[in-house]
């Protein structure tokens, strides 16, 4: 006896079901037996705008951070953080910014998401090699003989570096005001000038080139380093993972390393 032929409905059901059957197979090739790659970490190339002061930890940070996350690219661009808050104003086109200060980053909340302080940094005195001037403290910045260098007060490191001398009533006439940390620091490396406020971490990073002199704890400044991703970001679930990341230990101990201290 010849088969009744199937209703087209049952047939339609029948094909749905097959093609739901076809589509589960890759799916659980996902599951809990293998490992699934990091929320936003499939091949993005994330542009990292970052205070100058943190080019050397930041260097290994994204070495660190590609290791980790394979196919993910990292590109810094370091410069003063006044300069990085004009460039996302101006809408560069990038996918996080690191700051050496809140005052800036918070004059950007229209462009970022939710800003995390990462690190802390305090302010020192670079002499000039062998300090042939016998530098001692904040009040030897004020003997005119000295040519003293400092960032210019729109920059972070510059207005920490006014705050702690007008709190002690020190009165220095710099010979130049520079656009970030690093020029200072560059200023007194080649001589051009006989000391400059600078952060702790840039002066270890010089070795032998530069004299350290500390400032009191009662007499200095604490900088802090906000992280934010740009909300104009095109891979905005891959920058917040790297920011997410800087809190975390393997980035901490980096910083740490590099002389930073903890948020």
């Amino acid at each position: 006896m010849t088969p009744s032929p199937t209703p087209a409905p049952a047939r339609r059901r029948a094909a749905t079901a097959a093609l739901s059957a076809a589509l589960l197979v890759p799916l659980a090739a996902c599951g809990d037996g293998e490992a699934k790659p990091a929320a936003g970490a499939r091949g993005a190339h994330l542009t990292v705008l970052a205070a100058s002061s943190l080019t050397d930890a930041f260097k290994a940070a994204g070495a660190a951070y590609e290791k980790a996350h394979p196919g993910t690219r990292i590109t810094f661009s370091f410069a003063g953080s006044q300069e990085l808050a004009a460039q996302v104003k101006q809408g560069a086109p990038a996918d996080a910014l690191v700051t050496a200060d809140t005052r800036t980053m918070d004059g950007l909340r229209a462009e970022t998401g939710d800003a995390t302080v990462i690190a802390k940094n305090r302010l020192v005195i670079a002499a000039g090699k062998g300090n042939p001037f016998r530098i001692d403290e904040l009040g030897d910045l004020a003997d005119p003989g000295i040519k003293v260098v400092l960032a210019a007060p729109e920059v972070p490191v510059g207005r920490y570096g006014r705050q702690i001398l007008d709190a002690q009533k020190i009165e220095v006439k710099p010979v130049s005001q520079e656009p970030n940390v690093r020029a200072v620091l560059a200023k007194v490396e080649l001589g051009e000038a006989d000391a400059g406020l600078v952060y702790k971490t840039d002066s270890a990073k010089s070795g032998d080139k530069v004299a350290t002199v500390e400032i009191p704890d009662a007499q200095n400044a604490v900088a802090s380093y906000p992280a934010a991703a740009l909300r104009q970001s095109r891979h905005g679930e891959a920058a917040a993972a790297f920011v997410a990341w800087l809190s975390g230990p393997e980035a901490q101990k980096i910083l740490q390393d590099s002389g930073f201290q903890k948020a």
